[in-house]
């Protein structure tokens, strides 16, 4: 597999935005994330100039469940991109970030009183996903800004367990059900409208947005007949994927939105729904490629017919291998010019399952060498954990030959944090 900008080969060591893995690696230790600025910055600009060429009045959120460290929403922020929180939390991160809560969409699920108070106290904008969370929402505060997330019908994801619509998924209003929900904010004094659907993640096809799309909009002009509110935008959602294996095509964006959003005007005039804004969540299109996950080789060992290597991360720094089966491609970062030999690489956890690739073809490994796995800028550290008690790795940004750290590595003491001693006098 070729290396992608920013990635680089210099004389058989891994560059990340020109800076040498092994001296990231013996500055910072492993296992560690590196982000490359430039990278995220170009991945904004190409999607902004996509979407705007096809539709002017567009407003792109990043999805910030696929990575809410600071430093790279500080980034986003720089690039005027805005925010998708699907938690209280992913909402403080961006106000943090320098984030006002009217520059930030929640959209949440199964959502406690004690966040909604918080949330519409605050003036945050709010995407409701159920009728139940409407009537809770609107005794506690009206917001100035609401949206309802519909159930289109129709979901599509790299797994089962990122598909996010359809009859057997949780989230979203169905269309019988979505103008009591805006009926309800109506009546209450909510003054600006939108509507959003969210169908999954890694899509690579366009023509299961245009299906999606066809649908939410319907759903618009019956809610629009039924209560006469007119949408100020309407929200596709995210879930655009990326390449994550040698030889898969990357989507061509410009295609993708000349497409999809030819055949979204043409249905708004249809349905004579104006011409809203369009707003989208993009997570991973903006983040997967610009990350990395160093991890040091501590182990080589074999069985009959198999060889293994055995590394310092396991699922609990990158778990979407583990959960999904997700390929991610490795690289020899200390050693890009060796011979290829086929591994099985393992981590340190104390489970069959902490398993990153089987039987792999990668370049020849030593103890002690780098190893780069690739595309791990979304749902790598927002999905890590400290399971088997593992302190979690360290963050670092990189651009232009230059290093910063971005989160500090967790030590044991890390891990007594807010835990209280059982013992008594």
């Amino acid at each position: 597999m070729s290396l992608r900008w920013p990635l680089e080969n210099d004389g058989g060591v891994l560059s990340i935005d020109g800076v040498s893995s092994t001296q990231l690696a013996d500055e910072y230790d492993t296992p560690l994330f590196v982000y490359s600025e430039n990278r995220i910055r170009t991945n904004v600009n190409l999607l902004k100039k996509a979407v705007q060429k096809h539709y002017r009045k567009t407003r792109i959120l990043f999805a910030c469940k696929s990575n809410t460290n600071i430093g790279i929403l500080k980034v986003l922020r720089d690039e005027g991109v805005e925010i998708d929180a699907v938690s209280p939390g992913e909402a403080f991160l961006a106000v943090e970030a320098g984030f006002s809560p009217g520059e930030i969409l929640f959209t949440g699920t199964s959502v406690r009183e004690d966040e909604l108070k918080h949330l519409v106290e605050a003036g945050y904008r709010m995407n409701i996903d159920s009728v139940s969370q409407m009537r809770r929402l609107l005794k506690l505060g009206v917001p100035k800004t609401v949206s309802v997330r519909i159930n289109p019908e129709v979901g599509a994801g790299h797994h089962e367990h990122v598909i996010t619509a359809g009859p057997d998924v949780k989230f979203g209003v169905w269309e019988s059900q979505a103008p009591e929900a805006y009926r309800l904010a109506l009546e209450a004094g909510v003054s600006s409208f939108g509507i959003q659907m969210h169908i999954g993640s890694g899509i690579m096809d366009v023509s299961n947005f245009i299906k999606a799309v066809n649908r939410l909009l319907e759903i618009a002009n019956h809610v629009k007949d039924e209560t006469g509110i007119d949408f100020d935008f309407i929200d596709i959602g995210g879930g655009i994927g990326v390449p994550y294996k040698p030889g898969e095509d990357e989507v061509d964006i410009d295609v993708f939105f000349e497409r999809l959003f030819g055949f979204m005007k043409q249905r708004l005039g249809e349905l004579g729904l104006g011409s809203p804004e369009v707003w989208l969540e993009p997570g991973r299109f903006l983040v997967a490629e610009a990350g990395v996950l160093l991890t040091r080789v501590t182990t080589l060992k074999s069985s009959p017919g198999k060889e293994f290597v055995g590394v310092d991360a396991g699922f609990n720094t990158l778990v979407r291998p583990a959960m999904y089966g997700s390929y991610h491609h490795i690289h020899s970062a200390s050693g890009l010019n060796e011979p290829p030999q086929t591994y099985t690489v393992y981590g340190p956890l104390c489970e069959s399952g902490d398993i990153f690739a089987r039987d792999r073809v990668i370049p020849k490994v030593e103890e002690g060498d780098l190893l780069a796995i690739m595309n791990a800028g979304a749902y790598g550290f927002s999905m890590s954990s400290h399971y088997n008690s593992r302190p979690k790795a360290a963050e670092v940004m990189a651009m232009d030959g230059k290093s910063r750290l971005i989160r500090e590595r967790e030590t044991l003491q890390d891990l007594l944090r807010g835990q209280m001693s059982s013992s008594s006098k």
